[in-house]
């Protein structure tokens, strides 16, 4: 057990998910008691396959579970085939106006289409790209967005609202229903968050599908981090969620980043370390916020999970240090000094003849390989 597997003996702090069944994306599964995956979307050119596959990797290496790419052409879906070989991660494919680019989508590997109701054309069409979809192998995702729903809906409703979004959804899951086509997830997303919360509210209600949540058109990196950890920090506590998206006008590898912040902040996913840190103050023993952003920097390869606290001084430190697997508290009399706790007991003081950003590196990569070590050794014995 690492020093922050207690939630057994907090259940105030576990939060109960909505009962979805199971969809798979691929290799992923989606819904039910899978873990909620964590997405984001590539913005090179999908007709340039190489420029894709690259950022795809960085998008791997990130995290991601599931990479969605945009196919707006035939040139976009011609280069899906190498796109998907390449990938380590399925691919979903992004489909808006041209519902045949749904059809060359999943001809070409795609493991989900993402179609929008809205723009998807006549129901015919959609009843061709369910076909195509179910010949592949592909599940499907009806993304509705509040700023391109259905002109008859805008006409009853006299502007975007819950109500409308939801009335979307259902009626395109209806369709799918129909041809007794079930391997689908729903969205109904938002920039305003009200109305991105409501909709999610009123649809998990009423539909047992996996959910795709996120705040659409969120912002820049600051502006849209902190607008979709409202929005989907409120669903996700409340245990509606299967799968997210942070749509942020930032390079994609940060939606990843805040994604799995997000979740390792409501104890949903645990991806990397989780550094728990102090804002520092005059009581500090050494620059916390540099020591901070070198320690994040040097630590991002970490995929294990586990916690570090990094705290000024001793007046919180000590207690936060307990319920952390490595952890240091500045105290002292010299620059850098302090103390170095290993699963929340005292266990060396670091002077000023080490490099502190060095040895807590060393020590996190030393911890993590030892949960990684046990973890397989738990597996072989099953």
């Amino acid at each position: 057990m690492t020093a922050q597997d207690h939630t057994h003996l907090r259940p105030w702090r576990t939060i109960q998910r909505r009962t979805s069944r199971k969809i798979r994306v691929g290799s992923v599964e989606v819904g039910g008691d899978a873990p909620i995956t964590v997405q984001s979307m590539t913005n090179t050119l999908t007709s340039d396959a190489a420029a894709t596959i690259d950022q795809i990797r960085q998008l791997e290496e990130a995290g991601a579970d599931i990479v969605r790419v945009s196919c707006p052409d035939v040139e976009s879906t011609e280069a899906l085939s190498t796109i998907v070989k390449a990938s380590k991660v399925p691919i979903v494919a992004d489909i808006h106006f041209h519902y045949k680019r749904g059809i060359e989508a999943a001809k070409a590997g795609a493991a989900c289409l993402r179609i929008n109701p809205g723009n998807i054309g006549s129901p015919d069409r959609v009843r061709e790209v369910i076909a195509a979809a179910r010949d592949n192998g592909c599940s499907m995702r009806i993304g509705v967005n509040a700023g391109s729903l259905e002109r008859e809906l805008l006409e009853k409703y006299g502007e975007p609202c819950p109500d409308a979004m939801v009335e979307s959804a259902l009626s395109h899951a209806r369709i799918l229903q129909d041809h007794d086509f079930h391997e689908f997830k729903i969205s109904v997303k938002a920039s305003d968050l009200f109305m991105t919360v409501a909709a999610y509210q009123q649809l998990s209600e009423v539909i047992d599908c996996p959910l795709h949540i996120g705040v659409t058109e969120a912002g820049g990196l600051r502006s849209g981090t902190i607008k979709s950890a409202i929005g989907m920090g409120n669903l996700l506590w409340a245990g509606i969620g299967d799968t997210i998206r942070v749509s942020l006008a930032a390079d994609p590898v940060e939606e990843i980043k805040v994604g799995f912040d997000m979740l390792k902040s409501l104890g949903l996913r645990h991806r990397g370390v989780n550094i728990i840190a102090c804002p520092s103050c005059a009581r500090q023993g050494f620059n916390v916020i540099k020591t901070v952003e070198a320690l994040e920097a040097r630590l991002a390869h970490i995929s294990t999970p586990m916690s570090l606290s990094i705290i000024g001084c001793v007046v919180n430190g000590p207690g936060e240090a307990l319920m952390t697997d490595v952890g240091f508290t500045g105290g002292g009399s010299g620059k850098g000094t302090g103390m170095v706790y290993l699963a929340g007991k005292i266990d060396h003081k670091l002077g000023e003849e080490r490099d502190m950003v060095e040895h807590i590196v060393e020590l996190v990569e030393q911890k993590a390989a030892e949960i990684d070590s046990a973890a397989a050794a738990s597996l072989a014995a099953e």
